[in-house]
């Protein structure tokens, strides 16, 4: 029976009647306390737009204090649907007025069967919701808006559910059988090739964990961090055929590149477009590598210094006039307006374009030489220019003969003997002086004699003159540091620098090592092209210039490395307060990665690390796993805390370690290190 005129008379338990939504009032005896969700809410009211009210509401007639009917009803099973319709009816989709399909209920009490609507109930298993997502979205051709739409949930967790709803019907299986877990059933979800998750699961140890899971399927794959996916791009890869995969349930940060071949091609196809333009400069070659090609073995010039043309000049000094005076006008402002700091980036961008004009290549080395293309490790091109094969070298120039000696003479059994010795080793008599020809040279021993005498003048004098002996020095290492082959130097000073690629794997293609080279090719095209010049050069130099100078050619010679069969602690002890003097932090070049050491050392380094960085909590989490989702997850964790290993750090300066409290004896074990300088666990 249904009764939409008088529904006041209505008394007769189980009738079913309309009642207008503002008639509508929560219970006080609905067993639900906690509030619905705004998401279950807003997930209701978009279903009962699109197929309307699936389930009735049951009510009661609300009484006045005397007992008497109110005209309202409190709504004892559907208070969620109530409220969805209301917020229908705020947003002007339906009446205040509107009819609602209720069931009236006097017999039994509220309160149970409020509570029995929540209890004896069992939701549908999440197996099957993703799998009719999926057959709704195959059958009728909704895409995840739509769908999104009909139930009231975003359009990601449609996605979500219609790639849990693609995973293998036998793994789907395995997880309502409970041998899956739904995150582990989220980490298969990241491909959609059933054979290759059927052989990954096939493949699992005890450990299951997602992250593992997760590791094995994109083991062929690319990540969107990788330098070579920075460099080209989603566009590109994709507009090419390329697919990239995206984890819908964790942060992929941008998915992972799937056709490595093909990334691969896209990398040297776009660095051989750099390079055309590059070659157009006039260099004879160029190359072009995804990885810098260390072992080349060719020589290298660098740009050298010249003069501005007068109108670079001119154009520069108006530029520098125009900046100069704008930041007195704007100087203190706190915020520049917009056409005026537009005009600043002008001026700025003209000043370094013509100051970039200040150092040039040789046209004789561009004509030589070659350029590397390389692809650098944040993902940029990198441009080296200046090399030259050694088949494209300019000849050496022949040395001027040297005079014959006279004062030396070798004798058939090959001894050196003084000019006028006889067989017995006496000397001659003394030459006749008006027989002496008057363009005779001075006999080496005595040019030896003279020039010993000179060097101790040298030596001495040099002593009591530091700042010509700051020169000398300088120009010893400049002249070996940067010039091929010269010999344009007095002091016995050679310096050494080792090759720190072949101790360290693609270390100079690291931030740091990119600095390093960029600073020497800055001082390379500042310097002289002839190494005679270089001793005015420098004398010429400000007092900052040539302790920046000294400090460049002074690095390079640093070996703090450890080889395992040296025995040099200290060498290694001086290395330390080198460190400590320069307030080394080595956070600013290194971090733990899994490819720079967690992958690299024992389970039980790996959790002392965690331990000592985050907690003893968090490193208990992880000590279960194996090894490598075991480094992975501590690559994560450490991020960010700035911990290092023992050997990279930089020991306290001894006043500030003074200062600190002598620590415990458990402390004292915790931190004793074994043979590798790793720390070694309190027992």
């Amino acid at each position: 029976m249904t009764d939409t005129v008088n529904i006041e008379t209505v008394t007769v338990s189980g009738t079913e009647i309309f009642v207008p939504l503002n008639k509508l009032k929560k219970s006080p005896r609905n067993a639900r306390k906690t509030p619905h969700s705004e998401a279950h809410i807003e997930a209701l009211a978009a279903s009962i737009a699109v197929k309307g009210m699936l389930q009735n509401l049951v009510v009661e007639p609300e009484q006045d204090a005397d007992g008497g009917p109110t005209g309202s009803y409190l709504v004892t099973i559907g208070e969620g649907r109530r409220l969805a319709q209301l917020l229908r009816a705020k947003r002007k989709q339906i009446k205040k007025t509107e009819p609602i399909r209720c069931v009236l209920d006097t017999e039994n009490d509220p309160q149970e069967i409020s509570l029995d609507e929540n209890v004896t109930r069992e939701a549908m298993h999440p197996a099957d919701q993703f799998e009719r997502f999926r057959e709704l979205s195959e059958r009728k051709g909704w895409g995840a808006e739509e769908i999104a739409a009909r139930f009231g949930v975003t359009p990601h967790v449609v996605r979500q559910r219609l790639r849990l709803g693609a995973v293998s019907p036998r793994l789907m299986q395995v997880y309502r059988d409970g041998g899956l877990s739904l995150d582990q059933l989220m980490a298969f979800a990241i491909v959609e090739d059933h054979d290759r998750q059927q052989q990954v699961y096939d493949n699992l140890s005890y450990n299951r964990d997602p992250s593992l899971i997760r590791r094995d399927l994109t083991r062929m794959n690319i990540a969107a961090t990788d330098r070579r996916a920075v460099f080209v791009g989603p566009d590109a890869y994709t507009a090419a055929g390329g697919t990239i995969l995206r984890d819908l349930f964790t942060e992929d940060r941008g998915g992972f590149f799937e056709d490595v071949a093909l990334l691969d091609r896209l990398v040297i196809e776009k660095l051989e477009g750099i390079a055309a333009e590059v070659q157009a400069e006039g260099w004879k070659w160029t190359s072009v590598h995804i990885d810098y090609p260390h072992a080349h073995g060719m020589s290298r010039y660098y740009p050298e210094m010249v003069e501005l043309s007068t109108e670079d000049e001119a154009v520069r000094e108006a530029a520098q006039m125009e900046y100069d005076s704008i930041s007195e006008e704007y100087d203190g402002a706190d915020e520049l307006p917009d056409d005026v700091d537009e005009r600043f980036a002008e001026l700025e961008a003209e000043i370094e374009r013509i100051d970039a004009k200040r150092h040039a290549y040789d046209p004789d080395n561009i004509a030589r030489g070659g350029v590397f293309v390389v692809l650098n490790h944040d993902g940029t091109a990198r441009i080296e220019r200046g090399f030259v094969r050694a088949e494209d070298e300019a000849p050496e120039p022949e040395p001027e003969a040297e005079p014959e000696s006279e004062g030396y003479a070798v004798t058939e059994d090959g001894e050196i003997v003084e000019n006028g010795d006889d067989e017995d080793g006496t000397a001659s008599e003394a030459e006749d002086e008006d027989a002496e020809d008057d363009g005779k040279p001075l006999s080496d021993l005595l040019v030896r004699d003279l020039t010993a005498h000179r060097t101790l003048g040298l030596r001495l004098a040099l002593g009591e003159q530091p700042d010509i002996a700051l020169i000398a020095v300088i120009h010893a290492l400049a002249a070996q540091t940067f010039y091929r082959a010269s010999e344009a130097h007095c002091l016995d000073i050679r310096p050494a620098s080792a090759y720190l690629a072949g101790h360290a794997d693609g270390i100079e293609d690291t931030a740091a090592g990119k600095a390093l080279a960029d600073r020497h090719a800055a001082w390379a095209a500042d310097l002289p092209r002839d190494v005679a010049d270089l001793w005015g050069f420098i004398a010429g130099l400000d007092q900052a210039s040539v302790m920046a100078l000294l400090a460049h050619c002074a690095s390079l010679t640093i070996n703090a490395v450890k080889q395992p069969w040296e025995r040099k602690p200290r060498a290694h002890e001086t290395a330390d307060r080198l460190a400590t003097a320069l307030a080394l932090d080595m956070t600013a070049h290194w971090t733990p990665t899994v490819r720079t050491y967690l992958g690299r050392v024992t389970k039980a380094h790996i959790a002392a690390a965690v331990r000592e960085a985050v907690s003893d909590e968090a490193a208990d989490r992880i000590a279960g796993m194996k090894k490598q989702p075991m480094a992975e997850a501590a690559e994560q964790l450490l991020a960010g805390t700035g911990w290092l290993p023992s050997l990279m750090r930089t020991p306290e300066p001894a006043w500030l370690a003074a200062e600190q409290p002598e620590p415990s004896k458990a402390e004292n074990v915790s931190q004793r290190q074994d043979g590798d300088g790793y720390p070694i666990a309190a027992e």
